[in-house]
């Protein structure tokens, strides 16, 4: 059981402030006596702009088109940088500080969690996240948790944890899994027929023959792996080091090829039914999927189960602990904004406002949706009946 942690949770956690540039310094806000402005809005709302959510979704929130999305995210934006506000002058009030040994403490935990130090490196690295911010992000959340504690009892006992634990007892349970580390020799057709019109040399040759060398390229990366296959099967001992030598999984090499248990939906079905078809100490391959050839290692397989009660308890109790603490803030927050003065300076970033655009973005799709209709079927009668 994976608990959720407290300030991963709290939006207003995720926030953070690296100064204002010279584009625009004006307030759009003031929360009290904190002055928030433009560029601070800026930034939170191009980060929310540029997420990998949004692109998934291929959803650019600065199109006109879509306006709705974009007055969605304004206001939370608006909201979260009011709440921030709010809650960043009654710690001050509290007198709440962060100090070496706290943030020391805090990237012990978190060291301890993902494994090393250098594995966090990495994982920030991967994130796109530079070691400075993410010291900023922790002690803002350092600070959050501490507020938290300040805000009442929110002990859980072990009657309520062994209650969440039998109300939720499928979430505690795993199918059936399989250990392994493989080497991958990847191939990406599409990137290779590039990379080879791209080449000075290559200007003047003919699809055929472009696809031609292409062609020779993907049969000399399954030669590879077919070499790698045998001196991994006669050598088993030897995987973990032709993964790291030769692997083109940067992930996974780094640990001789290690993947560690994973169940079979975790895999494309071309690896997942090769792993799972095989005992444990057998090499398998070179197996063809979707991004190139695999040679595999099955070191373990574990049926499946339910995680015992036992092991997860401390995560249960982690997880309601933060549950009340969240609870506990939201009502401070809540109080905080009743007692607030709280001054839309720039108009466009009153909630009442934004709203008005929300639902006059929702008025004019129903709009376009019904001439889109009444045209359809306008169109409709014009064609001729199907006898």
């Amino acid at each position: 059981m994976k608990g959720k942690k407290l300030l991963a949770t709290i939006a207003v956690s995720a926030i953070l402030f690296s100064g204002c540039g010279l584009k625009s310094v004006q307030t759009i806000i003031k929360v009290n006596n904190t002055k928030i402005s433009q560029a601070q809005f800026d930034q939170i709302f191009d980060r929310e702009a540029n997420s990998g959510a949004m692109a998934q979704l291929g959803i650019d929130l600065k199109n006109g088109k879509n306006d709705f999305m974009y007055n969605l995210v304004k206001s939370r934006v608006v909201n979260e940088l009011v709440i921030k506000a709010l809650l960043d002058e009654e710690m001050d009030k509290r007198n709440i500080k962060v100090s070496n040994a706290d943030m020391e403490e805090a990237i012990k935990t978190i060291v301890d969690k993902v494994g090393s130090k250098e594995q966090l490196d990495k994982m920030l690295k991967e994130s796109g996240v530079s070691a400075n911010d993410f010291k900023k992000d922790l002690k803002e959340q350092v600070r959050m948790k501490k507020l938290a504690e300040t805000l009442g009892n929110a002990d859980v006992s072990d009657s309520e944890v062994r209650a969440f634990y039998n109300k939720y007892i499928d979430k505690f349970k795993y199918p059936e899994q399989v250990r392994a580390s493989h080497i991958l020799i990847a191939v990406n057709p599409q990137e290779m027929t590039e990379v080879v019109k791209s080449a000075p040399e290559n200007a003047k040759l003919s699809e055929s023959e472009i696809q031609a060398k292409v062609n020779q390229e993907i049969a000399a990366k399954e030669a590879k792996a077919k070499e790698l296959y045998t001196k991994a099967k006669n050598d088993p001992a030897s995987f973990a080091k032709l993964a790291k030598e030769n692997s083109e999984d940067p992930t996974s090499a780094e640990k001789g090829g290690e993947l560690g248990f994973f169940a079979k939906n975790e895999m494309v079905p071309e690896f997942a039914n090769a792993a799972f078809s095989a005992k444990p100490n057998t090499v398998v391959g070179p197996v063809k999927s979707q991004y190139g050839y695999h040679i595999i290692l099955v070191k373990d397989r574990r049926a499946a189960g339910q995680e015992p009660f036992e092991k997860v308890k401390n995560s249960i109790k982690d997880f309601l602990v933060n549950q009340k603490q969240l609870a506990q803030i939201d009502r401070l927050v809540e109080s905080l904004k009743k007692n607030a003065k709280i001054e839309y300076v720039n108009k466009d970033y009153d909630p009442e406002n934004i709203q008005k655009k929300v639902q006059e973005s929702i008025q004019k799709s129903g709009e376009t949706a019904k001439k889109l209709k009444e045209e359809h079927d306008k169109n409709a009668k014009k064609q001729p009946a199907k006898k």
